[in-house]
């Protein structure tokens, strides 16, 4: 079986003798088909193909497959966008009066997505402390509960999720964990091998790695046993209509029925289709993960030493360090690994946090993370402005926070550009 490293550039596409040696870009919206039988039956879901881009193509199924091959999983697809795999991930399990449980510790847009939007469909969420007893996690459920939902290393709060006791809890109320593993990427940490039975990612971050394009993707490991839990999960263990009756559970099978009903039913539905071309950018990113991602935590490890020793810093968030609260759960699930963020909290406040921003020559401002430069953002007034001040506090965020992705450039030259902005921002 092929390794982590060899995968990132080997895994999803084997050309054949004369074919590309490159995946191809399929650019097509629609394929052609010699007769309406052979049209109809791919609509049936009776035969496997290809007929409208917006459900499926066949670059992105190539990329979604390598992906799937990297995590350990049975099937994955592309999205146009993470917080789309996210939501895709989730309504694929809920409708109206359903109930959802998530960790307080995550992406801001992803609470969002969950506490007020998917509250408006009828979605009801409890949001726990990632840290949390078990107990505790244990009284958030309820009858109607479809899913448990966290992040591997949260952002930006990089609080580590003990995913082993999310995964136990989840199993014990018959729900899957689903792990947004968007930071650590298979190259540090696979959620599967942990319990976890659905990852997403936003492929925009350290999967693209370049900043060249939006995407998404959720894996399914396809081993949660939906007809053992039928009744909680009536959408995929009952006929669906819009398909002639079809149970996606019998007719897919545990590897399957995931994937396939959310992707046969929400991206016909919905169309957050990731584009081809982005999807082979993506897949150009993936080729070298393995090599950046190295040198990411190289970096931030470096970076974070540093502003730990820095007398305007009061703070520093980074599970690398001997002395963080998530080391020796980062050490058991990643290793050595993890993830080139880097979050710091200064001396001072909103005021301070910004100035030091704005003095900033090497690092950019920019509302991106995990890509090839280094970049910087204030979450409290900018991927947490809608949160209050006590939800930010739940979410690990202090006002005086600065989010540090650190890129593949020099660490010294890293290093001196931060030294340089602490003193103007404190001069």
């Amino acid at each position: 079986m092929m390794k982590t490293d060899t995968k990132c550039v080997q895994a999803g596409y084997t050309p054949k003798n004369g074919e590309p040696r490159q995946i191809p870009i399929i650019q097509s919206t629609t394929f052609r088909y010699d007769s309406s039988g052979e049209m109809g039956r791919l609509f049936d879901l009776e035969a496997s193909g290809y007929f409208y881009t917006r459900l499926q193509n066949p670059t992105n199924d190539t990329v979604a497959g390598k992906i799937a091959a990297l995590e350990g999983g049975s099937a994955a697809m592309l999205t146009s966008s993470g917080q789309a795999a996210n939501f895709f991930a989730l309504f694929n399990l809920c409708e109206a009066g359903s109930h959802l449980v998530a960790s307080t510790a995550i992406y801001g847009g992803t609470f969002n997505l969950i506490a007020v939007t998917m509250k408006k469909m009828g979605i009801d969420v409890t949001f726990v402390d990632p840290d949390c007893t078990r107990e505790e996690l244990d009284a958030a459920f309820r009858d109607n509960t479809k899913a448990l939902f966290g992040e591997s290393i949260a952002n930006p709060a990089l609080t580590v999720l003990d995913i082993e006791k999310f995964a136990d809890c989840a199993h014990a109320h018959g729900v899957p964990l689903i792990i947004d593993n968007t930071f650590p990427t298979p190259v540090f940490l696979r959620p599967f091998e942990w319990g976890a039975d659905i990852v997403t990612h936003s492929t925009t971050k350290y999967m693209d790695g370049h900043g060249a394009g939006v995407g998404g993707a959720i894996v399914d490991h396809g081993v949660f046993d939906w007809m053992a839990h039928a009744a909680r999960f009536p959408s995929l263990t009952t006929p669906d209509d819009s398909y002639h009756g079809i149970v996606y559970a019998e007719r897919f099978g545990k590897e399957g029925a995931f994937i396939t009903k959310c992707t046969a039913q929400l991206m016909r539905d919905l169309g957050s289709i990731q584009s081809p071309q982005n999807a082979f950018y993506l897949n150009l990113g993936l080729e070298s993960l393995h090599v950046r991602m190295a040198r990411h935590v190289e970096n931030a490890q470096a970076v974070a030493e540093f502003l730990a020793r820095h007398e305007r810093v009061k703070e520093v968030r980074y599970p690398g360090l001997a002395n963080d609260p998530y080391h020796a759960r980062a050490m058991k699930y990643m290793g050595n690994g993890g993830c080139g963020v880097v979050s710091v909290t200064l001396d001072g406040g909103r005021k301070e946090a910004q100035r030091f921003l704005d003095a900033l020559s090497l690092a950019a401002i920019a509302t991106h993370v995990a890509d090839a430069r280094t970049c910087c953002l204030h979450p409290a007034s900018t991927t947490h402005r809608q949160l209050s001040d006590a939800q930010l506090a739940e979410a690990g965020i202090s006002p005086a926070m600065v989010r540090i992705s650190l890129g593949l450039e020099d660490r010294e030259d890293l290093t001196d550009d931060l030294d340089q902005a602490l003193k103007k921002a404190f001069a």
